[in-house]
C-alpha cells in the first residue's frame, strides 16, 4: 500500500473513532464495540460505520415526520377520549410509554388473545368481511402464500364494495409480495397501496440514508372500532422463505375500546409520511369503551417507537415494569440480545427472588443472535433465571408478564435492533384476567421446551463459548 493510501487510511480512522465517540444516543458498549471494530479492521470498519453506525434518514423524510406527528396530536388533545393517569405498581410503565410514544393509558379496553397457528387469522378475515367504512393493513412481512392471499382477496372484495382500503407494507420485507400478482391486482381493485421505507437503488439509496432502518410494525384497524396487535406478520405458520424453522409460533391479540384509536394513530402517521393524504380528521371521533366484561376493563397503552427517537424506547417501559415485579416474570422472546441495562433488570429481578422464566427458540433463524444470546446464558442462569428453549418451530412472540397483574405484547423483540432501528408498536396493559390469558400461553410454550441449568452450559465445548463470546463483542450493533 502506498505511504499516501496509508495515511489517508489513517486520517478516516481517527476520524471515525472520534465520530462514533461524539454520536448522540449512542451506549458506550456501543462506542466500544465501532472503536474496536474500526481500530481493527480499518476498511471493513469505515465501511461498516458509514452505512451502519450511524441512524441516517433523508432530511426530507424526516421533516415530514415532524410534521405529521405535530398534526396527529393535535387531532388526539381535540378528541374528547378518556384517558387515565393510571397508579400502582404499573404507574412508571405507563409514564415511560407515554414519554416514548405521547400516548396516555386509556381505559375502558377489550383484548381477546386468539387461538395459536393459521386459525387465529380467520378472526382478521371475518372482521374484513364485515367492514362498512375502512380497513387499514400494515405489515413487516407479506408473503403470497395462502395466508397473504386470503388477506389480500379480503381487501379486493372490501373494496369493490366501497369500503376504503388502505394498505402499507415494509419495502424490504413485503418485497415478495410486491413483486407479485397480488400488489397489482389489489391496487387493480380500487386497494390503495403504499411502501413504506422505499428501498429504490440500495447502492445510490445507502450513500444517503441508512436502508436497513425497517418498519416492523404489524398493524390491522377496522372502521376505527376494532385493531389487532402482536408478532404475526401476513403470512403462514409454514414461513416459505424459512421453513427448516418453522412452524412460527406467533400471538395476536383483538383490540376493542379506546386503545384502538392509538393503533389508528400510528397507522395514519406512517401512512401520511408516505402519502400526501391527510386523514387526521379520523383521530377526532371518539371510541366508546369496550363491554364491561372482565376483559372489557383493560388500561392499555400503545407505545410506538422508531429510529427518529434516539433517547426513548419500549426498553424504558419494560424496564420499569420489570423492577415493579415480586412475585413472577415471563418472558418470551425470538431474540434475546438486550441492552446491558435491561439484561441486568432481568438478572436482578431473578437475584432478588422473582421466579424468572425466559422462553426462547432451541434453534434460531440466525446464527449469530443465536451465539450472542447463548453468551448471556451463564449471567442468567447465575443469577436464577430459567431458561427454557422452544423446541417444535421458532418461537415468534413477543411477551412480557409481571405478577399475574400487567405486561407488554407487540412487534418488539429484546434486542438493539427493535428497540433503536426498527420501528414497533408495542402494548402494555394492566388486567388481571388478560395477564393470566397470556401466562397460560406461555406455559404451553414451556410445555414444548426443554429447560437448561448452569450444568448444560458448563458442558458446551471450548469452541462454542469462543464462538458465543465472540459474537456477543458485536452485540451492541445487532
Amino acid at each position: 500500500m502506498a505511504p499516501a493510501t496509508v495515511v489517508l487510511v489513517v486520517i478516516l480512522q481517527v476520524g471515525f473513532i472520534i465520530r462514533a465517540l461524539l454520536r448522540a444516543g449512542l451506549s458506550p458498549s456501543a462506542r466500544l464495540a465501532w472503536v474496536t471494530i474500526i481500530s481493527a479492521l480499518p476498511g471493513v470498519g469505515i465501511a461498516a460505520y458509514f452505512l451502519f453506525g450511524e441512524i441516517r434518514l433523508a432530511r426530507a423524510g424526516r421533516e415530514r415526520m415532524r410534521e405529521v406527528r405535530h398534526k396527529l396530536l393535535a387531532a388526539q388533545r381535540a378528541s374528547p377520549q378518556s384517558m387515565i393517569l393510571h397508579t400502582g405498581a404499573a404507574r412508571p410503565a405507563f409514564a415511560a410509554g407515554q414519554a416514548t410514544s405521547q400516548f396516555p393509558p386509556v381505559r375502558g379496553n377489550r383484548l381477546t388473545l386468539l387461538v395459536e397457528g393459521d386459525e387465529m387469522m380467520q378472526d382478521v378475515f371475518d372482521a374484513i368481511a364485515a367492514a362498512r367504512d375502512h380497513v387499514h393493513v400494515l405489515f413487516y412481512i407479506w408473503l403470497p402464500d395462502d395466508t397473504g392471499t386470503r388477506m389480500a382477496q379480503g381487501l379486493m372484495d372490501a373494496a369493490r364494495r366501497g369500503v376504503t382500503c388502505r394498505v402499507l407494507v415494509d419495502d424490504h420485507g413485503a418485497r415478495r409480495l410486491i413483486r407479485s400478482n397480488l400488489w397489482q391486482l389489489m391496487g387493480a381493485a380500487g386497494v390503495a397501496l403504499e411502501r413504506a421505507a422505499p428501498v429504490g437503488n440500495p447502492f445510490i439509496s445507502m450513500l444517503f440514508q441508512r436502508i436497513d432502518l425497517r418498519n416492523h410494525r404489524k398493524i390491522i384497524v377496522v372502521d376505527n372500532r376494532l385493531s389487532w396487535i402482536g408478532s404475526r406478520n401476513c403470512a403462514d405458520a409454514a414461513f416459505a422463505i424459512k421453513p427448516r424453522f418453522a412452524p412460527w409460533v406467533d400471538i395476536l391479540v383483538r383490540l376493542e375500546g379506546p386503545v384502538v384509536q392509538q393503533q389508528q394513530a400510528v397507522f395514519l402517521h406512517d401512512w401520511m409520511t408516505h402519502h400526501a393524504e391527510d386523514l387526521s380528521h379520523m383521530l377526532r371521533t371518539p371510541i366508546p369503551p369496550a363491554p364491561q366484561d372482565p376483559q372489557g376493563k383493560v388500561t392499555a397503552q400503545v407505545i410506538a417507537s422508531g429510529p427518529d427517537d434516539i433517547y426513548t424506547t419500549p426498553s424504558d417501559a419494560l424496564r420499569a415494569i420489570i423492577y415493579a415485579a415480586t412475585e413472577g416474570l415471563m418472558l418470551t422472546t425470538p431474540y434475546y440480545v438486550p441492552d446491558p441495562a435491561l439484561h441486568t433488570a432481568i438478572c436482578s429481578a431473578a437475584e432478588r427472588g422473582v421466579q424468572v422464566d425466559l422462553i426462547v427458540p432451541a434453534r434460531n433463524d440466525s446464527a449469530i443472535v443465536g451465539a450472542a444470546s447463548e453468551s448471556l446464558y451463564p449471567d442468567l442462569l447465575r443469577a436464577g433465571v430459567r431458561i427454557h428453549l422452544f423446541e417444535p418451530g421458532l418461537i415468534h412472540s413477543k411477551i412480557a408478564t409481571v405478577d399475574g397483574q400487567f405486561g407488554m405484547i407487540g412487534t418488539a423483540n429484546l434486542d438493539h435492533r427493535s428497540f433503536d432501528l426498527n420501528y414497533e408498536n408495542s402494548l402494555l396493559f394492566q388486567c388481571p384476567d388478560f395477564t393470566a390469558c397470556l401466562d397460560a400461553r406461555q406455559r404451553s410454550y414451556i410445555a414444548r421446551a426443554t429447560t437448561i441449568d448452569r450444568a448444560d452450559v458448563a458442558g458446551w465445548s471450548i469452541i462454542r463459548r469462543l464462538r458465543n463470546n465472540i459474537l456477543a463483542l458485536a452485540s451492541p450493533l445487532l
